[in-house]
């Protein structure tokens, strides 16, 4: 007797949920009918006004990207890197001189933010490395800060012995691993 009622019950429900449905759909779908030409009309003129932006902003990226590219050349020519002695952050009449045109060239393009990757040879454990390229690329920051840099400009990544520029386990490619390299962003 309760199997019977419980079915009934059930059947019941369900139709009368399927009615609420069909009749929720209906009145959607008349009143939107009304305002689909306005919807259409609105999302057309959006369309046009997102395009006219997206062509400005995608010519001012590409102007961006030839300055930078422009920058990037000019960084190699005066040179991007700095090289340190053995087991050493200190930075050497070489490194300095380069560093200053480093810093010339930065203060003259004050939109450029740059990377300062420190690097370390092969000799030593990881972390030490690790520990010995932040102290190389904290080196480099602070000089350029000191000739005039902004500092919220520089960011320093260590790569330790992970990316070395020679490979090799000898003294000419061990003293060129021993780096700092300013990367322009």
């Amino acid at each position: 007797m309760f199997k019977p009622l419980l079915t009934l019950f059930a059947a019941t429900f369900f139709l009368a949920a399927c009615e609420t449905a069909s009749t929720i759909t209906e009145e959607a779908a008349g009143s939107s009918a009304g305002t689909t030409a306005e919807t259409s009309s609105t999302a057309s003129s959006s369309a046009s006004s997102t395009t006219s932006s997206s062509s400005t902003a995608s010519a001012a990226s590409n102007a961006d990207n030839s300055a930078l590219e422009a920058a990037r050349a000019e960084m190699m020519s005066i040179g991007d890197t700095v090289l340190f002695g053995y087991d050493s952050s200190q930075l050497s009449a070489d490194a300095m001189a380069t560093l200053d045109a480093q810093a010339a060239l930065l203060n003259a393009k004050p939109s450029f933010r740059v990377k300062i990757e420190g690097h370390a040879d092969e000799r030593g454990t990881r972390e030490y490395n690790l520990a010995l390229g932040e102290r190389r690329a904290s080196a480099t920051r602070d000089y350029l800060v000191a000739k005039g840099v902004d500092g919220s400009r520089i960011r320093i990544v260590s790569y330790g012995k992970e990316r070395p520029a020679v490979v090799g386990s000898n003294e000419d490619a061990w003293a060129k691993n021993r780096r700092s390299v300013t990367v322009l962003n």
